[in-house]
């Protein structure tokens, strides 16, 4: 009798003190995102649809509760400027329209503000304008971009439950991005919690290819606090910081509606925007490593209620190009100029012969001394213009005549 008292008051003493621990799938989820049956995720596609279901049962399993505006589903539609993928079957509505859906989990810790969390899920399918890939007609599936932020994006919302109470937390996965951010845009002018109450936005975008330890973090400079923060957290990465709230990705949206932002980003590379951007390429213990830095940055600011937003200095720079040089920037870099981490084909720049590593110091009359400056020196160009270009090549100035 005594053995069974015992065994009873060791089970309860078990129960009560079990804790949540945080699952790992980030392999699992990248595996199924970026597998081929899903054929790119493009916006509008039933690739998409299928990943949009994933992600709904991967936050009911996690344990958020649906905060879209149909359960987890936030849908928007959208006309597309050009359709250049006319072989894909997408889900077009009967005014020519396309539905995206963004997936929307929410932590309800009963706190006055709330954290946003976000990554987007979508990709370029077969190809089209975005792709890079100048073969023949391949899935691209989008690993890097996107299926590691939403995998990172899942380990943390695992991690997050019941922790960290003093604020809510909001995840997101986003559709439409490779389309001009649509989804996160629709949600920031169609939000389904008051965003007066949001603390920051946190975004995740090609998290999969931690190289060299270096780790870009974007926003850096939306609030007085971050840059400390993600000092005091830092033992592992070469950390690259850009206080600009506006670039490339999601973030952009939450940061131009005055929330401090934080974009985490790993690099690019030569898979980029093709179909060798696959799931073998990814390293799976540096994107373990980039989620506990997270962690531990928002438990760190777990006690500092809304943070106060501060505007950098390039958000007034709306640049808009009437021609492209064919390069891909390398955002990782961190010296003076733009360096270029590719040249796509039969594009401007490698017929004037630009090669990977060039530091493009100088692009017409003007200097180029960031990313900043090299796309205020590219705006002030039309088709079928000409002019000089300088690069620093393996320690020298090298200069060439381009046409656009």
């Amino acid at each position: 009798m005594k053995n069974i008292i015992f065994a009873l008051f060791l089970f309860v003493a078990i129960s009560c003190n079990t804790e949540h621990k945080p699952e790992n799938k980030i392999k699992e989820d990248v595996a199924y995102l970026a597998d081929d049956k899903l054929e790119g995720r493009q916006t509008g596609t039933p690739g998409e649809l299928k990943a949009a279901e994933y992600i709904q049962n991967r936050f009911k399993e996690v344990g958020l509760t649906a905060k879209g505006t149909d359960g987890f589903y936030q849908d928007f539609t959208f006309k597309p400027k050009t359709n250049p993928h006319e072989e894909v079957k997408f889900t077009e509505n009967k005014d020519g329209t396309i539905t995206g859906r963004n997936v929307v989990g929410f932590i309800n810790n009963k706190a006055k503000n709330t954290v946003i969390i976000g990554a987007h899920f979508d990709h370029l399918g077969y190809g089209g304008d975005g792709s890079l890939h100048r073969g023949e007609k391949a899935i691209h599936n989008g690993a890097d971009d996107n299926a590691s932020g939403i995998a990172v994006l899942l380990n943390l919302a695992s991690k997050l439950k019941g922790k960290n109470t003093n604020n809510n937390y909001l995840f997101i996965a986003f559709s439409g991005e490779e389309m001009g951010l649509l989804g996160s845009n629709y949600f920031v002018k169609n939000p389904t919690i008051d965003t007066k109450a949001v603390s920051y936005m946190i975004n995740m975008d090609m998290v999969g290819r931690l190289k060299d330890s270096s780790l870009a973090v974007y926003g850096t400079g939306t609030s007085p606090i971050f840059k400390q923060t993600l000092k005091s957290h830092n033992n592992n990465f070469k950390l690259i910081q850009k206080e600009s709230g506006v670039g490339p990705s999601d973030h952009t949206s939450f940061y131009l509606a005055d929330i401090p932002v934080l974009h985490f980003f790993t690099g690019q590379h030569s898979d980029y925007h093709k179909p060798s951007d696959d799931t073998e390429t990814l390293n799976y213990k540096g994107m373990e490593i980039i989620s506990t830095y997270i962690f531990n940055i928002i438990s760190d600011l777990n006690d500092n209620g809304k943070l106060a937003f501060r505007k950098t200095k390039s958000e007034k720079a709306q640049v808009r190009f009437k021609v492209g040089l064919g390069v891909i920037p390398d955002y990782m870099f961190d010296g003076k100029g733009m360096r270029v981490d590719g040249v796509s084909e039969d594009k401007p720049a490698i017929k004037a012969g630009l090669k990977k590593g060039d530091i493009v110091i100088k692009l017409g009359e003007k200097e180029v001394t960031d990313m900043m400056s090299y796309m205020k020196a590219l705006a002030v160009f039309k088709k079928g213009d000409k002019t000089i270009v300088v690069v620093e090549r393996k320690g020298k100035k090298v200069s060439a005549e381009i046409q656009f």
